[in-house]
């Protein structure tokens, strides 16, 4: 199955030669995203809360653009320019991902395009919502 290319004018444009979104076969793959305005292209200034909402927006409308939710996500990797902002990341994170939340990954990037506090890139599957209980297993 060849791959599609899944592009979002309600997400800021690549700045590079990437795409937005690559799904190949059931699995979507998600450039990073920094907080940026979609309608201005102009980074977004604020607190790592505000930066951390912007960046999920954008991820949701590329989301939008592949026919998924936030709750088809089953990976996100984060990079924070300083690993003091974990906590206020972490903080707004949790109100986009609060229950079943993806596997994810943060490492501190020496630094981020445009000067951003935050990117985060993202791997979706549709239907990947875990059911509420999911039990208990002995190995």
């Amino acid at each position: 199955m060849p791959k599609e290319i899944i592009a979002s004018a309600d997400a800021p444009a690549a700045v590079g030669p990437y795409s937005q979104a690559v799904r190949a076969g059931d699995w979507v793959y998600l450039s990073g995203q920094i907080p940026l305005d979609p309608q201005s292209g102009k980074p977004v200034t604020g607190d790592i809360k505000e930066q951390t909402r912007r960046v999920i927006e954008n991820l949701k409308a590329v989301l939008c653009a592949a026919e998924l939710t936030l709750d088809d996500v089953v990976k996100v990797t984060v990079y924070l320019r300083d690993m003091d902002d974990f906590a206020g990341m972490n903080e707004a994170y949790a109100e986009y991902f609060s229950e079943s939340p993806p596997a994810r990954a943060c490492i501190q990037a020496a630094a981020l395009p445009k000067g951003a506090a935050v990117e985060m890139d993202a791997v979706a599957f549709p239907g990947s919502e875990l059911p509420p209980a999911v039990g208990t297993y002995l190995v």
